[in-house]
């Protein structure tokens, strides 16, 4: 497992839903790929309303069910892979997006603990 800890770098990508590479939910795709990477981690958060740079309200109202839901996709990592993410990035979001990097403290950065299974449990 490798050690994150201290000052490092938080990146944020907003994308719709109906993002696409390759035919794969872009979320998806960048989520394999930073895995086969070797990034420290991600997460995807879906949004339930937002707008963006064309300024249509994208929202998950029963009254107006929208296809293209706002996800987020945070990445904590060292500044040697933000530098390599940047590029992937530039490869594989295509659409409309927001990407931003700011400096993070990381405070812990660690596995959940496997829990051993009680005697009486076979």
């Amino acid at each position: 497992m490798r050690v994150l800890d201290g000052d490092q770098f938080l990146v944020r990508i907003l994308l719709g839903e109906s993002d696409r590479f390759h035919h794969t939910p872009l979320p998806r795709a960048l989520l394999e790929r930073l895995r086969r990477e070797g990034f420290a981690g991600a997460t995807v958060i879906h949004g339930v309303a937002g707008f963006g740079a064309s300024s249509v309200i994208h929202t998950a109202s029963l009254v107006e069910l929208s296809t293209d839901l706002p996800v987020l996709i945070e990445v904590v990592d060292d500044e040697a892979h933000v530098d390599k993410l940047l590029p992937i990035l530039d490869e594989m979001v295509t659409g409309g997006a927001l990407v931003t990097v700011e400096r993070v403290r990381v405070v812990k950065y660690a596995a959940a603990k496997k829990q051993k299974a009680r005697p009486d449990e076979t």
